[in-house]
């Protein structure tokens, strides 16, 4: 086992004054912690900065808030802003090599750090991680092997964009825009298409002090990634069952929907059948669908509206109050007359003969 100090630099970012902060584009990119992963910045900063912590594209950064996502900076000229820190190999390292390696690092790190609303990575930490390293020829090999797997998994992921981008296209073609509602659709709140929408319990009711250990009476506590990673298999957090009768209100079954409502807002995932039991934490809202809406048009209805908000700039915090998402129009009566046309059959059937194009697209292109 290595130091990561003995392997590269680390250079925090600087805390640059918010009152500089500005959306004029002609003033240098500010890196913020939420614009790691996606290697750009829409937030620009207007007052003087200490030129050392100007980047390039191509550095490596980490972001210390939230998900300790790792991911090179796509920008020359931006700056690095505290709570996000960049990587610098030595001679001894391979740079893409420590990026893979630290991805699954960091991963640990997250998985173990106090449960709270949003986690946070410490200076002290990143200092003593220390990870297994091979010499540098090998270390070079891995990464060569990992970034080709990368590639693949990275042109995958562009085809199911590519197939979200068909089914919204559709969907605006069908049903019309969420938001203006040009075909006259009668508009329900979401409140109405739901028998619950709750917001998780405050921090100190669910504090990591009453986790216990997986067992027969245990209940699963359910978090943000499982949101953002659609999945209910990962987690490590349980409660007493005890504690589950006492946070009996945020109980959540196979079916509910998860939406994550700190950091990454926004993400929607429905439970499926046979999750295991539990509780939502103060990083999500539940919604439990009545029988006025399918669990497929929500999720439908509820992208297209939080992409709109994302796409303005402005609201997606708010999505964040049981209050504001309740009063969200919903188009329930679109969603009947055209299921009894028949004509959502005829999208999932013909995304379901694209999907099966896509393989062999690839292998022919391949071949």
């Amino acid at each position: 086992m290595t130091k990561l100090t003995d392997l590269c630099d680390i250079q925090y970012g600087y805390a640059f004054d918010s009152g500089a902060f500005t959306d004029d584009e002609t003033y240098p990119q500010l890196v913020r912690i939420r614009d790691v992963k996606r290697g750009y910045s829409e937030t620009y900063y207007s007052g003087d900065y200490p030129k050392e912590y100007v980047l390039s594209a191509g550095d490596l950064l980490i972001g210390m808030d939230g998900e300790f996502n790792i991911a090179r900076w796509k920008v020359d000229g931006a700056l690095l802003n505290q709570r996000v820190c960049k990587i610098v190999a030595k001679d001894n390292a391979d740079e893409e090599f420590l990026r893979f390696a630290l991805s699954k690092a960091l991963k640990t790190i997250e998985d173990r750090t106090s449960f709270a609303t949003v986690k946070h990575l410490s200076a002290k930490e990143l200092n003593k991680l220390e990870i297994i390293v091979p010499p540098y020829d090998e270390q070079r090999k891995i990464a060569e092997i990992l970034h080709r797997l990368e590639g693949v998994i990275e042109s995958r992921q562009n085809e199911l964009d590519s197939l979200d981008e068909l089914i919204k296209a559709r969907f605006v073609e069908l049903f019309g825009d969420p938001e203006t509602n040009p075909l006259g659709w009668e508009q329900m709140t979401l409140n109405d298409v739901c028998s619950s929408v709750v917001r998780g319990p405050f921090g100190s009711a669910l504090k990591k002090e009453f986790f216990v250990e997986p067992g027969e009476n245990t209940y699963k506590v359910y978090e943000q990634k499982h949101a953002i990673q659609k999945s209910a298999e990962i987690g490590t957090y349980y409660i007493s069952e005890e504690k589950y009768n006492e946070l009996k209100r945020f109980e959540c079954l196979p079916g509910d929907i998860l939406m994550s409502c700190s950091g990454t807002m926004g993400e929607l995932y429905q439970l499926p059948e046979g999750c295991a039991k539990g509780v939502i934490n103060q990083a999500l809202c539940k919604f439990t669908l009545n029988e006025k809406i399918l669990p497929v048009c929500f999720l439908e209805y509820m992208r297209q509206t939080i992409g709109n908000l994302e796409t303005k700039g402005s609201g997606i915090q708010n999505i964040a109050a049981v209050s504001y998402v309740k009063a969200i129009t919903s188009l329930d009566n679109a969603y009947y007359y055209l299921i009894r046309q028949g004509v959502i059959l005829c999208i999932c059937f013909v995304v379901f003969l694209f999907l099966i194009r896509i393989p062999l697209i690839f292998y022919q292109n391949s071949s």
